[in-house]
């Protein structure tokens, strides 16, 4: 998530100068979240563009993305500053994230195809096999294209861009990498597809939402473990 020939130097260049920004932004939403930086850390362009291989300029419109979701602030002659935000910060993200991924869910059911169906099947029988093995990189590119199905099936592609602004808040890798998410979501996902096979939109809406919701606590826990919300030593 072609043009003509006389703009195809615009088409080349283009989707390059989004992608790096938003590089940038995915790279410092996980400094955030890993505690490599927190709460009041001054954010040097520099440095960034040198970790992520750009230039500044990416860098810094990548940073006026971050200040648009609020994770960073622009201090006037001083730079950007990693914003302050609270365990609900956290909460209320992932809630938002499963109100819109339940509705998606729910307008699934209503739409699902056999088809549909059995990719979904092949789809978690593949990611239990991927499991067992301890195929780390399989099992979340199938858990990304489980939820990419059922989205799809939704026919609602508004609602699941409108839910794609929300997902990309968190880097991608905290979802891997959760305590126990792989685990469970292999659950989850087994149980929402036996709801989708019976149209049952209401048990795959309440099953969806117990989905997404759980990673909350999960990532709090891992957090509060990185220090991030501990008290900031000042000198006397």
């Amino acid at each position: 998530m072609d043009m003509a020939s006389q703009s195809s130097l615009t088409a080349t260049n283009s989707p390059r100068r989004q992608q790096l920004p938003e590089e940038v932004a995915a790279h410092i939403r996980t400094l955030i979240f890993s505690g490599a930086v927190r709460p009041g850390d001054y954010l040097r362009l520099e440095r960034i563009a040198e970790e992520v291989g750009v230039s500044t300029t990416p860098v810094r419109e990548g940073l006026r993305a971050l200040e648009s979701e609020g994770y960073v602030e622009l201090v006037p002659r001083r730079g950007f500053v990693v914003a302050p935000f609270k365990q609900q910060d956290v909460r209320d993200l992932f809630w938002v994230q499963s109100q819109f991924a339940g509705e998606l869910a729910a307008r699934a059911a209503q739409n699902i195809t056999p088809e549909n169906l059995a990719r979904l099947q092949e789809n978690v029988d593949d990611y239990f096999r991927a499991l067992a093995i301890g195929d780390g990189p399989t099992v979340v590119h199938l858990g990304h294209q489980f939820h990419r199905e059922i989205n799809l099936a939704a026919d609602s592609p508004r609602l699941a861009a409108l839910l794609g602004t929300v997902v990309k808040n968190l880097p991608n890798a905290f979802y891997a990498t959760l305590e126990g998410s792989v685990e469970s979501a292999g659950d989850f996902h087994a149980e929402l597809l036996a709801a989708l096979v019976v149209g049952d939109d209401k048990t795959v809406r309440s099953v969806m939402e117990q989905h997404i919701l759980s990673g909350a606590d999960r990532l709090i826990a891992m957090l509060e473990e990185n220090g991030l919300w501990a008290p900031v030593e000042t000198s006397a």
